[in-house]
C-alpha cells in the first residue's frame, strides 16, 4: 500500500517505521516545509493518507485529500467541533474518511471497560465521578480528545453527571483535571470516590508505538472503501 504521511514529526515518523515493516511505502511526506506546495496530483499518488498534525491546519489537510480523493486516516485531535459539517461534505461527496481520539488498540478496550463501569456506577449516586489525564507538553489540545471521549462515556451513563469541564466543579459536572508534563504519551484514570472507598481505572501509554500501529491497521482497514468509519469498526 502507497501512504501519503500528513504530519512528520514524532508520530509521523513512529507511523513511517511501522508501515514499512508491514511492507508498505511511503510515497509523500507532508510537514512544515513543503505543506503549502502539496498539489492534488502529489496525494493522488497515495492509496491512503494518514493525517497527524495540528488542530489549526487538520481542517484544510482533509478538504485537500477529499479533494484529491483520497482515504483519510485521521490521528489529529481538537478539531470536532468541526465534525458534523467534516461529516457531511464527506457523505455528500462520497468520500472516505477514518477518525479517531485514539489509535490505541488498549485505549479501544479501555472504551469499552469505561462505558461498562458507568452503567454500573449510574445506580449509585454516593460516588462522586472525576477523571485525570496526563500528556506531553507538545500537546497543544485541552483535554485531550481520549479524555473527551471517556468524559462524553460517562456523561451519557451517570444520570447525575450533564457536562465536562476543565474548570468547573459543580455538582452535575464532570471534572477533567489536565496535566502537561514532560514526554508522557498519555495516561488517563478515571476514578469514583465515596466515603468509604475509591474505585479506579486506568491506562497508561508507554510509547507512541501503540499509536502509529493503529493508524496503520486503520489505513489497511480504510483502504478501498468509501464512508465513515472509527475504531469501533476494526476492534
Amino acid at each position: 500500500m502507497n501512504i501519503a504521511l500528513i504530519g512528520y514529526g514524532k508520530m509521523g515518523k513512529e507511523i513511517e517505521k511501522i508501515a514499512l515493516k508491514r511492507n508498505h511505502s511511503i510515497v509523500l511526506k507532508v510537514d512544515v516545509d513543503n505543506k503549502d506546495s502539496i498539489t492534488a496530483a502529489d496525494l493522488k499518488k497515495a492509496d491512503v493518507a494518514i493525517e497527524f498534525s495540528t488542530p489549526h491546519t487538520v481542517l484544510s489537510n482533509i478538504k485537500k485529500c477529499f479533494d484529491a480523493d483520497v482515504p483519510i486516516v485521521v490521528g489529529t485531535t481538537g478539531w470536532y467541533e468541526n465534525f458534523d459539517a467534516i461529516k457531511t461534505e464527506a457523505q455528500k461527496g462520497n468520500k472516505t474518511l477514518f477518525y479517531a481520539t485514539n489509535y490505541s488498540l488498549g485505549v479501544n478496550l479501555f472504551f469499552k471497560v469505561n462505558k461498562y463501569l458507568a452503567e454500573l456506577m449510574n445506580k449509585y449516586p454516593d460516588y462522586e465521578v472525576s477523571m485525570e489525564e496526563i500528556h506531553h507538553i507538545h500537546k497543544l489540545d485541552k483535554p485531550s480528545g481520549t479524555a473527551i471521549t471517556l468524559a462524553e462515556q460517562i456523561i451519557k451513563h451517570i444520570d447525575r453527571k450533564n457536562k465536562w469541564s476543565i474548570t468547573n466543579k459543580e455538582a452535575d459536572t464532570l471534572f477533567i483535571e489536565d496535566k502537561r508534563e514532560g514526554e508522557v504519551p498519555g495516561t488517563h484514570f478515571i476514578k469514583y470516590h465515596s466515603a468509604v472507598d475509591d474505585i479506579e481505572i486506568m491506562h497508561k501509554a508507554h510509547n507512541r508505538q501503540g499509536f502509529a500501529l493503529g493508524a496503520v491497521i486503520a489505513a489497511e482497514f480504510v483502504k478501498g472503501k468509501k464512508g465513515i468509519f472509527n475504531m469501533g469498526d476494526v476492534v
